[in-house]
Protein backbone atom coordinates (compact mmCIF):
# COMPACT_ATOMS: atom_id res chain seq x y z
CA UNK A 1 0.00 0.00 0.00
CA UNK A 2 2.84 2.78 1.22
CA UNK A 3 4.33 1.90 -2.69
CA UNK A 4 1.31 2.54 -3.95
CA UNK A 5 1.23 6.08 -2.11
CA UNK A 6 4.42 6.30 -2.89
CA UNK A 7 4.15 5.92 -6.55
CA UNK A 8 0.56 8.39 -7.01
CA UNK A 9 3.10 10.99 -5.38
CA UNK A 10 5.98 10.99 -8.02
CA UNK A 11 3.48 10.60 -10.71
CA UNK A 12 1.40 13.82 -9.51
CA UNK A 13 4.56 15.85 -8.79
CA UNK A 14 6.23 14.68 -11.91
CA UNK A 15 2.84 16.39 -14.00
CA UNK A 16 3.38 19.39 -11.83
CA UNK A 17 7.15 19.81 -12.76
CA UNK A 18 5.97 18.82 -16.94
CA UNK A 19 3.33 21.19 -16.99
CA UNK A 20 5.05 24.18 -15.15
CA UNK A 21 7.93 23.67 -17.70
CA UNK A 22 5.66 23.04 -20.80
CA UNK A 23 3.93 26.51 -19.20
CA UNK A 24 7.08 28.19 -19.05
CA UNK A 25 7.98 27.50 -22.66
CA UNK A 26 5.41 28.53 -23.96
CA UNK A 27 4.77 31.84 -22.20
CA UNK A 28 8.22 32.09 -23.48
CA UNK A 29 7.70 31.66 -27.05
CA UNK A 30 4.79 33.75 -27.21
CA UNK A 31 6.71 36.55 -25.57
CA UNK A 32 9.77 36.11 -27.31
CA UNK A 33 11.74 39.66 -28.45
CA UNK A 34 13.98 40.28 -30.99
CA UNK A 35 17.34 43.16 -31.20
CA UNK A 36 16.61 44.17 -34.49
CA UNK A 37 18.12 47.31 -37.04
CA UNK A 38 17.04 48.97 -40.08
CA UNK A 39 16.92 48.07 -43.47
CA UNK A 40 18.76 50.91 -44.94
CA UNK A 41 19.39 52.99 -48.40
CA UNK A 42 23.23 54.05 -48.18
CA UNK A 43 26.58 54.61 -50.40
CA UNK A 44 28.29 50.96 -49.26
CA UNK A 45 32.31 50.86 -49.77
CA UNK A 46 34.41 47.57 -49.68
CA UNK A 47 38.16 47.66 -48.43
CA UNK A 48 40.53 45.92 -48.12
CA UNK A 49 43.54 46.97 -45.50
CA UNK A 50 47.44 47.12 -45.91
CA UNK A 51 50.39 48.40 -44.20
CA UNK A 52 53.25 49.89 -46.42
CA UNK A 53 56.13 52.70 -46.56
CA UNK A 54 56.56 56.07 -47.57
CA UNK A 55 59.20 56.14 -50.35
CA UNK A 56 60.24 58.58 -52.74
CA UNK A 57 59.47 58.33 -56.34
CA UNK A 58 63.03 58.31 -57.26
CA UNK A 59 66.09 57.83 -55.47
CA UNK A 60 70.39 57.28 -56.20
CA UNK A 61 73.17 56.87 -54.23
CA UNK A 62 75.93 59.00 -55.43
CA UNK A 63 79.51 57.19 -55.45
CA UNK A 64 82.80 57.76 -57.11
CA UNK A 65 84.51 56.07 -59.77
CA UNK A 66 87.68 56.38 -58.44
CA UNK A 67 88.82 55.03 -55.14
CA UNK A 68 90.16 58.37 -53.16
CA UNK A 69 90.07 60.31 -49.91
CA UNK A 70 87.11 63.07 -49.82
CA UNK A 71 88.44 66.46 -50.25
CA UNK A 72 85.34 68.42 -50.23
CA UNK A 73 81.29 68.47 -49.60
CA UNK A 74 80.20 71.26 -51.44
CA UNK A 75 76.19 70.15 -50.07
CA UNK A 76 74.13 69.74 -46.86
CA UNK A 77 71.79 67.48 -45.73
CA UNK A 78 68.34 68.87 -47.23
CA UNK A 79 70.06 71.07 -49.88
CA UNK A 80 68.08 71.48 -53.14
CA UNK A 81 70.62 69.93 -56.10
CA UNK A 82 70.17 69.90 -59.85
CA UNK A 83 71.52 67.16 -62.38
CA UNK A 84 75.23 68.06 -63.44
CA UNK A 85 75.86 70.19 -60.29
CA UNK A 86 79.26 69.53 -58.63
CA UNK A 87 78.26 68.10 -55.01
CA UNK A 88 81.64 66.80 -53.73
CA UNK A 89 85.62 66.77 -54.73
CA UNK A 90 87.71 63.71 -54.24
CA UNK A 91 91.85 64.24 -54.04
CA UNK A 92 93.06 63.74 -57.41
CA UNK A 93 97.03 64.21 -56.58
CA UNK A 94 97.90 60.90 -57.74
CA UNK A 95 95.38 60.52 -60.83
CA UNK A 96 96.64 64.08 -61.61
CA UNK A 97 100.31 62.53 -61.46
CA UNK A 98 99.34 59.74 -63.24
CA UNK A 99 98.15 61.90 -66.36
CA UNK A 100 100.99 63.75 -65.92
CA UNK A 101 102.86 60.85 -66.77
CA UNK A 102 100.82 59.70 -69.35
CA UNK A 103 101.17 62.36 -70.78
CA UNK A 104 105.30 62.52 -71.08
CA UNK A 105 105.18 58.91 -72.29
CA UNK A 106 102.45 60.01 -75.22
CA UNK A 107 104.63 63.23 -76.33
CA UNK A 108 107.67 60.07 -76.45
CA UNK A 109 105.58 58.18 -78.94
CA UNK A 110 104.50 60.80 -80.76
CA UNK A 111 108.13 61.95 -81.83
CA UNK A 112 109.30 58.43 -82.30
CA UNK A 113 106.86 57.78 -83.88
CA UNK A 114 106.87 60.79 -86.45
CA UNK A 115 110.78 59.90 -86.90
CA UNK A 116 110.19 56.18 -87.40
CA UNK A 117 107.48 57.48 -90.42
CA UNK A 118 110.22 59.45 -92.17
CA UNK A 119 113.07 57.00 -91.98
CA UNK A 120 110.29 54.44 -93.70
CA UNK A 121 109.90 57.05 -96.75
CA UNK A 122 113.31 56.61 -97.24
CA UNK A 123 114.09 52.84 -96.77
CA UNK A 124 115.76 53.39 -93.51
CA UNK A 125 112.84 51.54 -91.35
CA UNK A 126 111.17 48.58 -92.23
CA UNK A 127 107.14 48.40 -92.20
CA UNK A 128 107.27 46.32 -88.57
CA UNK A 129 109.06 48.95 -87.04
CA UNK A 130 106.56 51.75 -88.30
CA UNK A 131 103.96 49.03 -86.69
CA UNK A 132 105.42 49.00 -83.29
CA UNK A 133 106.20 52.32 -83.21
CA UNK A 134 102.06 53.42 -84.05
CA UNK A 135 101.22 50.27 -81.41
CA UNK A 136 103.30 52.22 -78.68
CA UNK A 137 101.83 55.92 -79.86
CA UNK A 138 98.27 54.39 -79.91
CA UNK A 139 98.75 52.63 -76.22
CA UNK A 140 99.96 56.14 -74.86
CA UNK A 141 97.37 57.90 -75.90
CA UNK A 142 94.46 55.23 -74.44
CA UNK A 143 96.38 55.59 -71.28
CA UNK A 144 96.06 59.50 -71.20
CA UNK A 145 92.65 59.06 -72.10
CA UNK A 146 92.24 56.66 -68.89
CA UNK A 147 93.78 59.50 -66.78
CA UNK A 148 91.91 62.03 -68.18
CA UNK A 149 88.84 60.21 -66.81
CA UNK A 150 90.44 59.81 -63.48
CA UNK A 151 91.01 62.67 -62.71
CA UNK A 152 87.53 63.70 -64.21
CA UNK A 153 86.28 61.51 -61.87
CA UNK A 154 87.63 63.21 -58.70
CA UNK A 155 84.82 65.80 -59.76
CA UNK A 156 81.21 64.19 -58.55
CA UNK A 157 78.31 65.77 -60.09
CA UNK A 158 74.16 65.08 -59.29
CA UNK A 159 73.18 62.69 -61.64
CA UNK A 160 69.51 64.00 -60.94
CA UNK A 161 67.64 66.93 -59.96
CA UNK A 162 66.60 66.43 -56.04
CA UNK A 163 67.31 66.87 -52.16
CA UNK A 164 70.07 65.57 -50.44
CA UNK A 165 68.46 63.13 -47.55
CA UNK A 166 70.50 62.37 -44.68
CA UNK A 167 74.11 63.32 -43.86
CA UNK A 168 76.83 63.58 -46.75
CA UNK A 169 80.10 61.45 -45.61
CA UNK A 170 82.50 63.94 -44.54
CA UNK A 171 85.95 65.12 -46.01
CA UNK A 172 88.62 63.04 -45.42
CA UNK A 173 86.52 59.94 -45.58
CA UNK A 174 88.01 56.94 -47.92
CA UNK A 175 85.28 57.02 -51.15
CA UNK A 176 85.90 53.10 -52.15
CA UNK A 177 84.75 52.35 -55.67
CA UNK A 178 83.16 49.53 -56.80
CA UNK A 179 80.15 47.59 -58.56
CA UNK A 180 79.35 45.57 -55.40
CA UNK A 181 79.82 47.33 -52.01
CA UNK A 182 81.01 50.88 -52.83
CA UNK A 183 80.96 54.18 -49.82
CA UNK A 184 77.41 56.00 -50.97
CA UNK A 185 78.98 59.64 -50.35
CA UNK A 186 75.06 61.25 -50.29
CA UNK A 187 71.79 60.03 -50.77
CA UNK A 188 69.52 62.20 -53.57
CA UNK A 189 66.15 61.47 -53.64
CA UNK A 190 63.55 63.40 -55.87
CA UNK A 191 60.73 64.49 -52.95
CA UNK A 192 58.24 66.09 -55.62
CA UNK A 193 56.02 63.35 -55.73
CA UNK A 194 56.14 60.08 -53.15
CA UNK A 195 54.88 56.75 -53.54
CA UNK A 196 53.84 54.04 -51.21
CA UNK A 197 54.89 50.52 -50.85
CA UNK A 198 52.35 47.89 -49.28
CA UNK A 199 52.45 44.63 -48.20
CA UNK A 200 48.54 43.26 -49.69
CA UNK A 201 47.74 39.87 -48.12
CA UNK A 202 47.41 36.81 -50.73
CA UNK A 203 43.33 36.09 -49.10
CA UNK A 204 42.78 39.90 -50.30
CA UNK A 205 45.47 40.36 -53.95
CA UNK A 206 42.68 39.34 -56.39
CA UNK A 207 40.31 42.61 -55.24
CA UNK A 208 43.17 45.17 -56.13
CA UNK A 209 43.50 46.86 -59.20
CA UNK A 210 45.37 49.29 -60.97
CA UNK A 211 43.89 52.79 -61.17
CA UNK A 212 41.70 51.81 -57.42
CA UNK A 213 41.62 54.57 -54.99
CA UNK A 214 43.00 54.38 -51.70
CA UNK A 215 43.24 56.22 -48.35
CA UNK A 216 45.98 56.44 -45.52
CA UNK A 217 46.75 57.99 -42.30
CA UNK A 218 50.67 58.39 -40.62
CA UNK A 219 51.64 58.16 -37.01
CA UNK A 220 52.92 61.68 -37.75
CA UNK A 221 49.93 62.94 -38.50
CA UNK A 222 47.05 61.20 -36.90
CA UNK A 223 43.92 63.44 -37.87
CA UNK A 224 44.94 64.04 -41.45
CA UNK A 225 43.68 61.51 -44.36
CA UNK A 226 46.05 61.44 -47.84
CA UNK A 227 45.33 60.11 -50.59
CA UNK A 228 46.35 57.66 -52.84
CA UNK A 229 46.10 55.64 -56.32
CA UNK A 230 47.16 52.24 -56.98
CA UNK A 231 50.45 52.66 -59.46
CA UNK A 232 51.48 48.87 -59.79
CA UNK A 233 50.64 45.27 -58.48
CA UNK A 234 53.96 42.70 -58.07
CA UNK A 235 53.25 40.05 -60.37
CA UNK A 236 55.52 38.12 -57.29
CA UNK A 237 55.08 37.23 -53.90
CA UNK A 238 57.02 39.43 -51.72
CA UNK A 239 60.08 36.45 -50.84
CA UNK A 240 59.58 34.57 -54.36
CA UNK A 241 59.12 31.64 -52.32
CA UNK A 242 57.17 30.33 -56.19
CA UNK A 243 60.92 29.92 -57.35
CA UNK A 244 62.12 26.47 -55.79
CA UNK A 245 65.16 27.11 -57.62
CA UNK A 246 65.78 30.08 -55.31
CA UNK A 247 68.37 29.56 -51.90
CA UNK A 248 67.49 32.69 -50.83
CA UNK A 249 63.59 31.20 -50.72
CA UNK A 250 63.91 28.59 -48.76
CA UNK A 251 63.49 29.60 -45.14
CA UNK A 252 59.84 30.73 -46.75
CA UNK A 253 59.07 27.89 -48.54
CA UNK A 254 56.85 26.64 -45.32
CA UNK A 255 53.42 26.21 -45.75
CA UNK A 256 52.09 27.94 -42.88
CA UNK A 257 54.07 31.21 -44.29
CA UNK A 258 52.01 33.88 -45.08
CA UNK A 259 52.25 35.18 -48.15
CA UNK A 260 52.23 38.99 -49.43
CA UNK A 261 52.37 41.04 -52.67
CA UNK A 262 53.93 44.07 -53.36
CA UNK A 263 51.01 47.06 -54.19
CA UNK A 264 52.99 50.08 -54.99
CA UNK A 265 50.32 53.32 -54.83
CA UNK A 266 50.68 57.21 -56.10
CA UNK A 267 50.39 59.81 -53.35
CA UNK A 268 50.44 62.94 -53.80
CA UNK A 269 51.85 65.40 -51.12
CA UNK A 270 51.09 69.34 -51.70
CA UNK A 271 52.14 70.38 -48.43
CA UNK A 272 55.29 68.20 -48.21
CA UNK A 273 54.61 66.68 -45.17
CA UNK A 274 55.37 62.98 -45.52
CA UNK A 275 58.79 62.01 -44.72
CA UNK A 276 60.67 58.35 -46.58
CA UNK A 277 60.18 55.48 -44.48
CA UNK A 278 56.98 56.78 -42.58
CA UNK A 279 54.40 53.98 -42.17
CA UNK A 280 51.33 53.96 -43.70
CA UNK A 281 48.29 52.51 -42.96
CA UNK A 282 45.54 51.84 -45.87
CA UNK A 283 42.50 51.28 -46.77
CA UNK A 284 41.91 50.06 -50.79
CA UNK A 285 38.56 50.77 -52.29
CA UNK A 286 37.88 47.47 -54.22
CA UNK A 287 34.05 48.42 -54.42
CA UNK A 288 31.58 51.01 -54.47
CA UNK A 289 28.07 51.59 -54.89
CA UNK A 290 25.58 54.47 -54.15
CA UNK A 291 21.88 54.44 -52.42
CA UNK A 292 22.19 50.73 -52.09
CA UNK A 293 19.74 48.55 -50.12
CA UNK A 294 21.12 47.58 -46.75
CA UNK A 295 21.12 45.76 -44.22
CA UNK A 296 23.69 45.15 -41.12
CA UNK A 297 25.73 41.58 -41.57
CA UNK A 298 24.89 40.71 -38.12
CA UNK A 299 21.23 40.09 -39.42
CA UNK A 300 22.81 37.85 -42.13
CA UNK A 301 22.05 34.33 -42.04
CA UNK A 302 22.11 31.17 -44.38
CA UNK A 303 20.55 27.82 -45.05
CA UNK A 304 20.22 24.95 -47.48
CA UNK A 305 18.24 27.50 -49.61
CA UNK A 306 20.73 30.54 -48.95
CA UNK A 307 21.32 33.84 -47.44
CA UNK A 308 18.18 35.35 -45.25
CA UNK A 309 17.30 37.54 -43.16
CA UNK A 310 14.11 37.44 -40.29
CA UNK A 311 11.80 40.21 -40.90
CA UNK A 312 10.21 41.39 -37.45
CA UNK A 313 6.77 42.67 -37.46
CA UNK A 314 4.11 42.94 -34.93
CA UNK A 315 0.78 40.89 -34.65
CA UNK A 316 -2.40 42.18 -32.83
CA UNK A 317 -1.41 41.48 -29.52
CA UNK A 318 1.66 43.64 -30.33
CA UNK A 319 3.87 40.70 -29.97
CA UNK A 320 6.88 40.17 -32.37
CA UNK A 321 6.68 38.14 -34.91
CA UNK A 322 9.50 37.39 -37.28
CA UNK A 323 9.09 35.94 -40.85
CA UNK A 324 12.35 34.30 -42.71
CA UNK A 325 12.98 36.19 -45.91
CA UNK A 326 15.50 34.82 -48.67
CA UNK A 327 17.59 37.38 -50.31
CA UNK A 328 20.76 37.70 -52.74
CA UNK A 329 23.92 39.83 -51.47
CA UNK A 330 26.33 41.73 -53.42
CA UNK A 331 28.86 44.19 -51.95
CA UNK A 332 29.85 43.63 -48.72
CA UNK A 333 31.05 46.71 -46.47
CA UNK A 334 32.35 46.85 -43.33
CA UNK A 335 29.19 46.44 -41.07
CA UNK A 336 26.56 46.24 -43.95
CA UNK A 337 25.99 43.98 -46.75
CA UNK A 338 24.33 45.05 -50.85
CA UNK A 339 20.75 43.69 -51.03
CA UNK A 340 20.31 42.79 -54.87
CA UNK A 341 17.69 40.99 -54.92
CA UNK A 342 14.52 39.85 -52.16
CA UNK A 343 11.39 41.09 -51.01
CA UNK A 344 12.97 43.96 -48.67
CA UNK A 345 12.42 47.46 -48.08
CA UNK A 346 13.85 50.16 -46.57
CA UNK A 347 12.35 50.59 -42.80
CA UNK A 348 11.74 47.20 -42.38
CA UNK A 349 13.04 45.80 -39.13
CA UNK A 350 15.03 42.48 -39.23
CA UNK A 351 16.55 40.69 -36.49
CA UNK A 352 20.31 40.52 -35.08
CA UNK A 353 19.82 37.90 -32.71
CA UNK A 354 21.33 34.69 -32.67
CA UNK A 355 20.04 31.81 -31.89
CA UNK A 356 22.51 28.68 -31.59
CA UNK A 357 20.89 25.46 -32.61
CA UNK A 358 18.74 23.71 -29.86
CA UNK A 359 20.94 19.81 -29.15
CA UNK A 360 18.85 17.08 -28.97
CA UNK A 361 17.48 15.75 -26.49
CA UNK A 362 19.51 12.32 -24.87
CA UNK A 363 16.07 10.59 -24.54
CA UNK A 364 13.32 10.27 -27.09
CA UNK A 365 10.09 8.63 -26.94
CA UNK A 366 10.91 8.20 -22.79
CA UNK A 367 13.57 5.55 -23.55
CA UNK A 368 16.95 6.25 -22.48
CA UNK A 369 19.97 4.78 -23.78
CA UNK A 370 19.96 0.84 -24.51
CA UNK A 371 16.25 0.67 -25.73
CA UNK A 372 15.02 0.97 -21.77
CA UNK A 373 12.03 2.67 -21.09
CA UNK A 374 11.71 4.81 -17.77
CA UNK A 375 9.12 3.94 -14.93
CA UNK A 376 8.39 3.68 -11.46
CA UNK A 377 10.42 0.58 -9.18
CA UNK A 378 8.91 -2.94 -9.50
CA UNK A 379 6.49 -3.39 -7.27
Amino acid sequence: MKWKILIVAVLIIGAAVGYNFYNEKIVAETTKTYETEKVVRMDLTKTVSATGTIQPRDSVEVSGKVTARIQEILVEENDHVTEGQIVAILDGKDYQAQLDQANFTLTNAKQKLTRTERLYQIGAKSLEELQDAQYEYDRAKSAVDLAEDNVNQTVITAPMDGVVVGEPKTPGTMAVQGSTNPTVIMRIADLSEKLVKAKVDETDIGSVRVGERATFTVDAYPDKTFRAEVMKISQTDTANSWDTNSTTTSSSNSSNAVIYYYVTFSAPDEENLLLPAMTARLDIITGQVQDALCVPIDALKTDAQGSYVERITKDAQGKDVAEKVYITVGLYGEEFVEVTGGNLNPGDDVSTTYEAAEKKPATQGGMMGGGRRMGPPPM
